[in-house]
């Protein structure tokens, strides 16, 4: 009787694959365990364990499995549900969602293996220099690694000299899989069990009387013991003792001590805890209404302005969860909001806190997903950015996400395209646990879903502690130039409340959403620009290192000192970024500390901490930013928030922008006077009676959302229409424009007025790579899974045509 295993590979392919497994194999493997498997001439991946059967496949000959990689499963069956369903709903393979959610560490990919053929006589005549390197290296080391033969060699070009010594079987190949996650171990120490008693303990003491630092280093251990009453790390031995490592080494060559190794988390937290503060009035309202729409409705939308305490709110929500027993998932959109919360979720719960998210080092990740796996107690409430969504909840009771309205919660590549906040309620659905929604500024989607009653609605209206909403001002730039009251980028108004907030000692937030010193160099002679030539776009100029760089490709060259067309010394910069505005605010004023957090600035794994933390300190007193600063963060010293440039947001070719304009100012205003004194914001644009400005002005959301409703439902888009757009890149021109044409003719075929396109989108080359993308409108009454097999039969014939194969189509559903 024979045996198979469908696996999950981690790699685009539409179907699960079938591996031979003997009977053993078959009663010790479940769903979610790892096995390594051959696939291909030559690759061993970590594929996943799906399901167990006697059938074999149809149309090839099932392989054997190579090993068993777990022992136990490290995916568990809701999880593999979950999969599916982003599979099907986002249009991809379960192997790319695979190995999206897994760390790295668990996708053990083989490594090739060069040894010496021992059976074969080689003619070290018939070797050229490079073959007879590498043989010769391999007379003084059993094996060697591509990467070791990259270095003998020195270029990265050595597979055809790998595979002419194969030829002339100099060598053998072999596939070896390494697992990647290794256990951090701390070396502790401990006295020899030769010194348990009293009286040789004495001996000792007396014994070590000529070895005064050996003597010390004892004494400490034993007032180390009696203080602490845990294990004792050698290094903590050594700062204590005040000795070097060739003491503690003689006491252990002597048998006095003993040297064991302890597993230890990456992260851990050392600190104390405290109970969680006193709701004020409206905060209590909020959480009773929460608590009583979750009686009705699985998932629940809290609209609370900006500073009206909702964290607090969720801390009592975990509390009521950890004390079932549950787990609970906290939802960010940016790392950098991250930082802050996880200081104060910490404060309350301590070592219960978990953090997930990409900045976090394999191993971490590793240790945090075994955590969640173990139901250990270390991962009661995970905190992470939308990728803590794949993780192992077998025993989740509540989904907090916060600031739900984000873009940051989209992922866009690589597959799955998913949306967090979307595939979050589909995994609450499936432990059957609660959702939250919070935000100042919802997205229109969520919100439209609240008035219709498919989830519930509590709204917090009051800032925490009475404190008055900031008073917004708009400042026309085209009167200010006319009047010539601008001094750089700043206007008189902006200046003035600067000056005054400074005085005072009070910190200052200004916003400009575009990094960089400036996004154009231009010759003011031949108006030649500087361009990418691998993507459509102009090279922005970062001062800095002196360099024009390329925002989507990171092509750079130095900064031109004249122009490339006609070799005048006359570049000028036009428009502005953070930089700009860094250095502007240094030269206004000198004596004042200005720091800058944008992507440039914090792209190590402590960037943002080490900024977020100098701002809380009040070791800085403006902070320039882009849009990482309006999400979220808590600063108790901010009076006043300037945005330098409103306009460059609302002018961006997207159904969306005029309602993420307003959420964007919304939560970058909300940093101003967020705890005793009312905070100013000063809004700088080309057009402050522009309608979303208007609305910016006096908080109105109401008014925004009516107006944005209306419009989408004229115009067919979200929340009455779905989306599915089909994008199209290749590096030929004339190609995508043939293939997204026969693409777009073949669902107008189908669906009709409801397909857009095919159009270049604003920047339609990037890495040589040209754009064109179809738009598909789906109404309400049109069933989505049917429209999904059309595209994806339409997908399949595409991919029929031999001249199409090479065209990269990428099928993104929900686009937002």
């Amino acid at each position: 009787m024979h045996y198979f295993i469908d696996v999950i590979l981690p790699i685009p392919l539409q179907k699960l694959f079938t591996y031979q497994i003997s009977e053993a194999e078959f009663n010790f493997i479940r769903p979610g365990m790892r096995v390594a498997v051959p696939f291909g001439k030559r690759k061993v991946y970590a594929a996943l364990a799906h399901n167990k059967h006697q059938t074999p496949p149809q149309t090839y000959e099932a392989r054997e499995i190579e090993q068993i990689l777990d022992e136990s499963p490290v995916v568990t069956q809701k999880q593999l549900k979950h999969w599916e369903w982003i599979a099907s709903y986002y249009m991809c393979s379960l192997g790319e969602v695979f190995r999206s959610a897994m760390p790295t560490a668990f996708l053990l990919e083989s490594e090739t293996i060069i040894y010496k053929n021992e059976k074969q006589t080689v003619d070290e005549a018939s070797l050229d220099d490079e073959e007879f390197q590498v043989y010769e290296a391999l007379q003084h080391q059993p094996s060697l690694s591509i990467q070791r033969v990259m270095d003998i060699l020195g270029k990265k070009t050595v597979l055809p000299v790998i595979y002419r010594l194969v030829q002339k079987e100099v060598l053998q190949l072999k596939e070896e899989v390494y697992e990647q996650y290794k256990p951090k171990m701390v070396r502790y120490v401990r006295l020899h069990p030769n010194y348990g008693k009293d009286e040789a303990l004495q001996q000792l003491l007396d014994t070590l009387g000529r070895a005064p630092k050996q003597r010390k280093t004892i004494l400490t251990l034993f007032s180390l013991q009696a203080s602490e009453k845990k294990p004792i790390p050698v290094k903590q031995l050594m700062l204590k003792s005040e000795s070097s490592p060739a003491v503690v080494r003689a006491l252990i060559d002597k048998e006095i001590l003993e040297t064991y190794h302890l597993q230890q988390d990456r992260v851990s937290y050392d600190g104390t805890t405290y109970s969680s503060k006193e709701l004020s009035e409206a905060q209590n309202t909020a959480l009773q209404g929460i608590q009583e729409s979750f009686v009705n409705s699985d998932v629940t939308l809290l609209h609370g302005v900006t500073s009206s305490g909702k964290t607090e709110i969720y801390v009592k929500l975990i509390e009521e969860m950890i004390a079932k027993g549950k787990q609970v998932l906290y939802l960010l959109p940016e790392i950098a909001l991250t930082t802050q919360l996880i200081q104060r979720l910490q404060r309350y719960f301590g070592e219960k806190v978990s953090i997930y998210h990409s900045r976090y080092s394999v191993n971490e990740r590793v240790e945090v997903w075994n955590h969640v796996l173990r139901q250990h107690p270390k991962a009661s409430v995970v905190i992470g950015a939308r990728s803590a969504i794949s993780l192992p909840f077998s025993n989740l009771g509540l989904v907090i996400t916060d600031e739900e309205h984000e873009s940051s919660f989209k992922q866009f590549d690589p597959a799955p395209r998913y949306h967090g906040r979307d595939v979050a309620i589909v995994l609450a659905k499936l432990h059957q646990a609660k959702v939250l929604l919070g935000s100042a500024t919802p997205s229109l989607e969520s919100y439209f879903n609240a008035q219709a009653g498919k989830y519930g609605l509590v709204e917090l209206t009051k800032r925490f502690g009475n404190v008055l909403m900031p008073d917004i001002e708009l400042v026309d730039l085209k009167e200010k130039h006319r009047k010539k009251r601008m001094k750089g980028h700043f206007s008189d108004r902006l200046l003035e409340e600067m000056e005054e907030t400074l005085k005072v000692r009070k910190q200052i937030i200004l916003f400009q959403n575009r990094r960089g010193y400036a996004p154009i160099v231009e010759c003011t002679t031949c108006g030649h620009s500087p361009q990418c030539p691998n993507c459509d776009v102009s090279l922005t100029y970062h001062q800095y290192r002196d360099q024009l760089r390329c925002h989507y490709c990171g092509y750079n060259i130095a900064m031109q000192r004249s122009c490339l067309a006609c070799g005048d010394q006359t570049l000028d910069t036009k428009g502005f970024g953070t930089q700009q505005i860094e250095e502007e605010v240094k030269s206004l004023f000198p004596d004042h500390r200005v720091g800058r957090m944008d992507l440039d600035t914090t792209r190590g794994k402590h960037g943002y901490q080490k900024i977020i933390n100098a701002f809380e300190l009040q070791e800085l007193d403006v902070l320039v930013g882009t849009q990482m600063l309006t999400k979220g963060l808590d600063f108790k010293n901010v009076q006043l928030v300037g945005v330098l440039n409103a306009d460059s947001l609302i002018n961006y070719p997207d159904f969306r922008s005029h309602e993420r304009t307003f959420q964007l100012l919304q939560q970058v205003s909300g940093r101003a006077g967020r705890f005793d004194e009312r905070g100013k914001v000063i809004i700088q644009t080309y057009n402050p009676y522009h309608r979303i400005f208007q609305q910016v002005s006096v908080n109105d959301y109401t008014g925004m959302y009516d107006d944005q409703v209306e419009e989408r439902y004229q115009y067919k888009y979200p929340p009455y229409h779905r989306l599915i757009r089909i994008t199209l890149k290749h590096r030929d021109h004339n190609m995508v424009n043939e293939a997204s044409e026969w693409f777009a003719k073949g669902l107008r075929n189908v669906f009709q007025a409801n397909v857009l396109g095919p159009e270049f989108p604003p920047i339609s080359r990037i890495r040589n790579q040209y754009i064109k993308h179809i738009l598909l409108k789906i109404p309400k009454g049109q069933h989505l899974g049917e429209t999904k097999a059309v595209v994806h039969r339409l997908h399949d014939r595409f991919n029929a045509v031999s001249s199409y194969r090479k065209i990269r189509l990428i099928l993104d559903v929900d686009c937002y």
